[in-house]
């Protein structure tokens, strides 16, 4: 075997592989016996493509080049599409318009094209007795305001007019909304809505009203929720004559973390009853629209994910009795995704496993078995070459207990010389309030295949472990995360596992500004690499977009009463204490953290005699779907750590320009 250092190591997982064939996949959709979901294609300029399995097992596209199946609603998207006997709806990316594209025909639009896209759409569901569309719409179109979110209903007839009536507004006056649901009867609608400064999972309501002959709303009455209170993906249940349930009315379920807990419940009109109560969440942060983390495979009985102590679970729950019986699969995590569908008997949903890729698959819930229906990457990986992450606590600041997933280098064609540690990337979940998982990753083992350990933490603040690790974060964004990060790092290098002089740090968005702050404020850290990150938090309370206009109130505090702290916290301001070799990688069409902010902390760190790389990418947003720029966002992190940690890749690498670098 041959012996090479470190990070020099040759791997088949290369940048190229891992673009070439990888899809990711999302929102899985049940249209009678026919399964969609939908492929965001880095090979096709991160076009999203609804694709459709037939009963007969034939996969087709059903979504036709030049459509972008993708919507902005709060910037992030997600619930983008939905399908009812056979025709789909869909949200265009470039003019943000819902198109209807019936079998066999070329897609229709239901909305009016506005300048710029002004209107936009998420969250659908068809309202099939009133032959029409409900979803989110979010209004752009008053100059100089927030946009206008409310829930809206677009009629099915007049399809194709390129002056399409505008849609009718059903909910209204608050300043979020989201999940509206048609009972199966068509006579009641649920909604959840929040209002500034909470985010989803802080606190939200969850509504219902009776739907009118005349397509008005009757009184509404909130179910349940708050500010205190989050509740997530509100469902109608299904029932054995498939129209009502007990009391002649519509059971409502949904899932709350009213306890510290996000448990599943149920209202049937008259009082809200927990099916269970776990340590366990059964919810998740949306920060995409189209969520879901159960699903009815009957009116008795459904199938759920839920997480706890860090391990992903699928599981059926009987409604009766309230019994949860776990299901073994060689999948053993949802991904990101997070989308269950299911009918009698048989599961659809998006998972993956520490060593299988995220795919769609099926579940037969009689045996157990299951088959995979479509794999996000083509990318045959050697189990030589994979390196499954071990699940790490370590002690952190204030007595408490951090999360980790840990990945040693593995490489069966190679060794290490004797003595030698490898170097660690501390890889930053982006959110803050999200979390990273166990599955498979091409791009953790590009870098545990060449050698170079990898530390994915899920720090106080990320989602899984209940509401009071999540709350950890509260008021603290830039100390706990950071802590927790450094401590992470700091745990490995004493137990020997890595090298304490080559530690990196790495995160994309939120987890972009976490690497900043630890490079700027602490020591442990000899290198950075920053994907579209903050670095000036007052600049993002300034400029951010609507979904995210208060959420540092709760994170930062208040502003700008406290400027202070947004000041204080914000490694702009502090670039003569930032030393540390970084590497920007930056989206100039990014609307969530805008482009000046990377090029400000280059132009400071260029300045200070620092070293530096800066990487743009044009008609790139806020995370990047082209394959090109995937490919170079990879190849450069790379050939900047080689270089700040003396290593040669393997890799023919087109160099990177690194300021100050002698």
């Amino acid at each position: 075997m041959p012996v090479a250092p470190y990070g020099s190591w040759k791997s088949p997982i290369t940048s190229d592989a891992i673009v070439a064939a990888t899809v990711t996949l999302g929102q899985v959709v049940l249209d009678g016996d026919d399964l969609c979901w939908l492929e965001q294609r880095p090979s096709e300029g991160g076009r999203g493509v609804v694709v459709r399995r037939s009963a007969d097992g034939a996969i087709t596209d059903v979504t036709p080049a030049p459509y972008n199946v993708r919507t902005r609603v709060h910037e992030y998207g997600g619930g983008a599409y939905t399908v009812d006997s056979g025709t789909v709806y869909f949200a265009n990316f470039a003019d943000q318009r819902l198109y209807r594209q019936a079998p066999g025909e070329a897609p229709q639009p239901l909305t009016p094209e506005t300048a710029g896209g002004a209107l936009r759409y998420a969250d659908l569901v068809v309202d099939r007795r009133r032959r029409r569309l409900v979803c989110v719409q979010e209004d752009h179109t008053a100059s100089g305001h927030e946009p206008a979110n409310t829930i809206v209903a677009i009629p099915l007839d007049g399809a194709g007019s390129s002056s399409s009536a505008r849609p009718v507004v059903l909910v209204s006056g608050n300043d979020f909304f989201a999940s509206p649901r048609v009972s199966p009867d068509g006579s009641r609608l649920a909604w959840l809505t929040w209002n500034h400064p909470n985010m989803p999972w802080d606190g939200t309501e969850l509504w219902v009203a009776d739907l009118r002959d005349d397509s008005s709303l009757g009184e509404a009455l909130r179910v349940a929720g708050g500010t205190s209170e989050s509740i997530f993906q509100p469902e109608w249940a299904p029932s054995a004559d498939g129209g009502t349930s007990a009391g002649g009315r519509p059971a409502l379920y949904f899932v709350s973390d009213r306890t510290g807990w996000g448990n599943l419940y149920r209202w049937q009109g008259d009082a809200v009853e927990p099916l269970m109560q776990l340590e366990a969440e059964f919810g998740t942060p949306p920060w995409v629209f189209g969520l879901s983390t159960y699903a009815f495979e009957s009116a008795s009985r459904l199938v759920c994910r839920y997480a706890s102590k860090g391990d992903v679970h699928f599981a059926t729950l009987d409604l009766a009795t309230g019994r949860l019986d776990e299901r073994d699969t060689a999948f053993t995590s949802l991904t990101r995704a997070q989308t269950i569908q299911a009918k009698q008997g048989t599961a659809y949903l998006i998972c993956a496993s520490p060593t299988h890729v995220s795919s769609v698959i099926e579940v037969d819930l009689a045996s157990g078995e299951h088959r995979v229906l479509r794999r996000s990457s083509d990318l045959a990986l050697d189990e030589g070459y994979v390196s499954v992450p071990r699940t790490v606590e370590f002690p952190t600041t204030d007595g408490r207990t951090a999360h980790a997933f840990y990945y040693a280098p593995r490489n069966k064609d190679y060794t290490a010389p004797a003595g030698e540690l490898p170097p660690l990337v501390v890889n930053i979940h982006g959110g803050p309030t999200s979390a990273t998982s166990s599955t498979l990753n091409a791009a953790i083992q590009f870098w545990t295949s060449r050698g170079i350990a990898v530390l994915d933490v899920n720090y106080g603040g990320s989602t899984g472990y209940g509401r009071e690790y999540r709350q950890r974060l509260n008021g603290q964004w830039g100390i706990v995360d950071v802590d927790d990060c450094c401590n992470g790092a700091r745990c490995l290098a004493e137990q020997g596992e890595v090298d304490g002089a080559r530690l990196a740090i790495s995160g994309g968005s939120a987890g972009g500004y976490t690497t900043l702050c630890a490079l700027t404020f602490r020591d442990v850290f000899s290198a950075g690499a920053s994907h579209y990150g903050v670095s000036d938090l007052e600049a993002l309370v300034k400029e951010t977009h609507k979904f995210e206009a208060r959420y540092l109130d709760g994170l930062v505090g208040p502003y700008p009463e406290r400027r202070d702290v947004y000041v204080e916290r914000s490694p702009i301001h502090h670039a003569e204490r930032l030393s540390r070799p970084v590497i920007f990688f930056q989206g100039l069409d990014d609307p969530v953290v805008p482009s000046n902010q990377a090029e400000r902390m280059v132009a400071a760190l260029r300045e200070k005699g620092v070293p530096v790389a800066y990487v743009p990418f044009e008609g790139e947003s806020h995370g990047f779907r082209k394959a090109p720029n995937v490919k170079r966002a990879l190849d450069a992190e790379l050939y900047f750590y080689g270089r700040i940690f003396g290593f040669a890749p393997a890799d023919k690498i087109e160099p990177v320009p690194i300021e100050n670098l002698s």
